[in-house]
Order: structure tokens, then sequence, then C-alpha cells
């Protein structure tokens, strides 16, 4: 399975970024970029990858210890930028170092029980909006519109250990999809 673990934003966080992702669409070229659909919205803590079937136990129990160990704490979608000419995304705003505390715990499971995380790089909280489908399209437009988005602040109360599944082969604009296999609650 490729799993990944992450923060999901609650509906109403999700509507409010959904509103700002339509006015985006409205900058020129907007049509030349792939745009993610919001149900697939979220803030990934860690990668991990194809995870084979007999390490799943180990790493619920190792992701449910992570989130133990953290407690609940604020966060809101705000902001964005862009990876090169390649990717959009949306930032967020609030305590960002348990953010990042949480993903280097996430992290840290993945490794502990011998997956192949890659190279380790600062972590950067984001959700991706957009993929620049030509490489021939500057970006900066967009990112310098999310600058002042702010979304309502709500507190993340949980993680969860995410599957993937990859699009549909030979469908234009199909999209990933992404379900939850387990959850655990922060501080708990």
């Amino acid at each position: 399975m490729r799993l990944f673990a992450a923060v999901l934003p609650p509906a109403r966080s999700l509507g409010q970024l959904a509103t700002e992702v339509g006015q985006l669409k409205k900058l020129p070229g907007a049509e030349r970029l792939r745009w993610t659909g919001h149900d697939g919205w979220h803030f990934t803590l860690a990668f991990y990858g194809e995870v084979p079937e007999d390490a799943l136990p180990e790493l619920h129990e190792r992701l449910a210890r992570a989130a133990h160990r953290h407690a609940p704490y604020e966060l809101r979608i705000a902001g964005g930028g862009r990876f090169g000419d390649r990717v959009v995304w949306a930032g967020a705003d609030g305590d960002r170092p348990a953010m990042r505390h949480l993903a280097d715990a996430a992290e840290a499971a993945g490794r502990r029980i011998g997956l192949r995380m890659g190279e380790h790089r600062p972590y950067t909280p984001h959700l991706t909006l957009a993929r620049n489908r030509t490489g021939r399209l500057d970006l900066v437009p967009y990112a310098t519109a999310l600058s002042e988005f702010a979304g309502s602040p709500w507190t993340v109360e949980e993680i969860a250990l995410m599957r993937s599944h990859p699009p549909a082969p030979g469908v234009p604009g199909a999209q990933p999809h992404y379900e939850p296999v387990a959850r655990w609650p922060l501080g708990r």
C-alpha cells in the first residue's frame, strides 16, 4: 500500500480554501495548470511510499505513540507559495512548531520500522493546489494572490494514516484518490 501520514483540515476550512482557489482559477493561464480536487487537500506529515502489509501493525503502533506524545494545537490554512514553477500551494499558520514536531515524529515512525524515507528536508506544511503541466507558466502571480489568504483557525486533534490510490491510467484529468486507513487522537 502507498501510504502517508497527514493532518486533514475540517470541511469549513476546505470550503474557504475552495472559494480562494476559485479566484485563482480566473488568473491568466490557469487552464494550463492541473488543479487538485478539494477532497484530496491535506497536510502531509510524512510520506512512506509502498509499505508492506506485514509492516502495518508496527507503523500503527508507532504512529499511535507519536499522536499520544503530541498535544492538540491550533492551525489554519493561510498564505501560500510555489515550489519553483512546478507547484502552487496553500500554507499554514498557527502553531507551526507543533506541526513540525508532529511531522518529525511521523517521519521517525517510518524510519524506525525500516521504511526508506528519502532525504530529510526541513518541513514546510502545505496543501498542493495545482501542478504546472507545461513548465512554461510563471506561478508567481498565483503565490502572490494567496499571500493574504487566511482561513478560520481550528484545533488539530488527530493524525491520519492515508492510503493513496493512483489516478486511472489514460484518463485525462484523473486525480489520485486518498482514503484514511487509521486515525489517532493527539494527546491521548
